[in-house]
């Protein structure tokens, strides 16, 4: 990895970070369902949607996906907080919340990739 290539990534990583962090630092539950993991991991798979495009359309180099896709996108989602989170609710013995915080997280996060596809693609073509 070059020295710029690597700056990419790390300003990415370090504003996904810190936005994962501002919209996770107080818990917020829906009776026992975290619901901080599951904002942060739809939002996150929006915008790598939209990004999917935008980056095929303008043909974008490759220091962008570092930039976005790795550093931005995966600093702010979490699969660890979510397996944590899923973890924890199979401890306490919480099944049922516990197949909806796995369905949501991952059900919902695929449609708002393929939300931020289309929603970029029709920005684009119109």
């Amino acid at each position: 990895m070059k020295g710029l290539e690597f700056v990419f990534l790390a300003v990415g990583s370090v504003l996904g970070a810190f936005l994962r962090y501002k919209i996770t630092e107080s818990p917020l539950l829906f009776n026992t369902l975290p619901l901080n993991v599951l904002i942060v991991n739809i939002l996150g798979a929006f915008i790598l949607g939209m990004f999917v495009i935008l980056s095929e359309q303008w043909n974008l180099d490759g220091r962008y996906s570092l930039l976005t896709a790795i550093g931005f996108c995966g600093s702010l989602t979490t699969m660890s907080s979510f397996a944590l989170d899923s973890s924890n609710l199979l401890d306490n013995h919480r099944y049922g919340t516990l197949v909806v915080n796995i369905i949501t997280n991952i059900g919902l996060s695929i449609s708002a990739l393929i939300g931020g596809k289309s929603l970029m693609t029709a920005m684009i073509n119109n």
